[in-house]
C-alpha cells in the first residue's frame, strides 16, 4: 500500500509519501533546492515498501507542505522531531540526503535513543565550506533571476539536463524519468523560494556554512551509514570520508560513476546499499497506538 498524509506541526501543514504496512519505520528526509520527497527517493519508496513502514516527508514550501518558518537546518531538526512524535514508534531508521542529511544528523546527536539507524548520502553539515554552492548563492541576489533562471531551465529536457550537469556525474546517462520530475519541479510556481532563504541563512559569500557537526561526530552513538558519489560535484567526498573516520560506528560506501543526487543517479546501486544497512524486516516495533489515533494527521489516502 502507498498514499499520503499531512500533519500539522506547529503552524506548519507537512505532506509526506508513506508507503508499506509492516516491518521497522524508515523516514527519508529530502534535500534543498529543485526537490521534495518524491524527486529525491521515488525508487527508494518502491525499493523499501515491502519490507518497511516508509514516510517521506517534504520540508516546509516543498512539495505539498506549507508552513512560514525560518528555513535553517535547526528548524528542520525541529519539525523532523515534531513529525516523529505523531509515528506510533519508541525509535526509526532516518534517511537523508544533503540537507537533509545534515537535518538527520542534527536531530540523531540530540536524540539518539529515537534513532535505530542513521543514512546521510552526499550529505551537507559535514565540513565548514561549501564553496561549489555559492553560484547559487550569487545568483538569487539579483532581483528576479532565480526565478527566470527556474524558467529558462524547464522549457525542455535538453535545458533541465544543462542545469543537473552541475549536480550529477552524467547529465546526457540521466533516466528521463528523472528528468521529467526536475522539470516538473521546476515549472512550480514559487519552487525555489525556501532554497533561496535557506542559502540567505545557511552559505556565506565566503562559502563558510552555518552548520557543521564535524566535531561532535565522535559522540554519535547511533549506527550510522554513509553513502557518497564518488563524482559529487558538490559536496566534497573528503566530507563523509572524515565522518566515517570520526563516527564510532559507521560504514562509508562510495559509489562509482555517481554525482550528488545518488538515489536518482545509481538507483539500484543505492538502494541495495541502504536495505543492507536498515534493520531486519523481522524486527517489528509494536505501535504504540493506532494508524487512527495518530496525533497531528489530519489526511490519508491511498494511491
Amino acid at each position: 500500500m502507498s498514499g499520503t498524509g499531512v500533519a500539522t506541526i506547529g503552524d506548519c501543514r507537512i505532506a509526506y509519501r508513506r508507503a508499506g504496512t509492516s516491518g521497522p519505520p524508515v523516514v527519508l528526509c529530502h534535500g534543498a533546492g529543485i526537490d521534495d520527497a518524491t524527486v529525491s527517493w521515488r525508487h527508494a519508496i518502491d525499493a523499501l515498501a515491502d519490507d518497511y513502514r516508509v514516510y517521506a516527508i517534504d520540508w516546509p514550501e516543498y512539495g505539498n507542505s506549507s508552513g512560514d518558518v525560518e528555513h535553517t537546518v535547526e528548524t528542520y531538526v525541529d519539525i523532523l522531531g515534531g513529525f516523529l512524535e505523531t509515528l506510533p514508534f519508541e525509535r526509526v531508521s532516518l534517511a537523508g540526503i544533503s540537507m537533509g542529511g545534515g537535518v538527520a544528523l542534527g536531530y540523531a546527536l540530540d536524540n539518539p535513543d529515537r534513532v535505530e539507524r542513521l543514512v546521510l548520502v552526499d550529505s551537507y553539515g559535514l565540513g565548514d565550506r561549501l564553496s561549489s554552492a555559492l553560484q547559487w548563492k550569487f545568483l538569487s541576489q539579483i532581483p528576479g533571476m532565480t526565478e527566470f533562471g527556474k524558467i529558462a531551465a524547464s522549457t525542455s529536457t535538453r535545458s533541465v539536463r544543462s542545469v543537473l550537469a552541475s549536480l550529477v556525474a552524467d547529465a546526457d546517462a540521466l533516466p528521463e524519468p528523472f528528468v521529467d520530475d526536475v522539470r516538473e519541479k521546476l515549472m512550480e510556481p514559487g519552487s525555489i523560494r525556501a532554497f533561496t532563504e535557506f542559502q540567505e541563512n545557511e552559505l556565506s559569500f565566503s562559502g563558510r556554512v552555518a552548520t557543521n557537526f564535524v566535531d561532535d561526530l565522535e559522540s554519535l552513538s547511533v549506527p550510522t551509514l554513509l553513502v557518497h558519489g564518488e563524482d559529487d560535484p558538490l559536496v566534497p567526498l573528503e566530507w563523509s570520508e572524515r565522518a566515517a573516520a570520526l563516527i564510532p560506528n559507521a560504514e562509508l560506501d562510495v559509489i562509482e560513476d555517481c554525482g550528488h543526487w545518488t538515489p536518482r543517479e545509481r538507483p539500484d546501486r543505492f538502494n541495495e546499499s541502504l536495505r543492507n544497512w536498515l534493520p531486519d524486516p523481522q524486527r517489528v516495533p509494536t505501535p504504540q497506538y493506532t494508524k487512527a489515533g495518530m496525533p497531528g494527521v489530519t489526511r490519508v489516502s491511498s494511491d
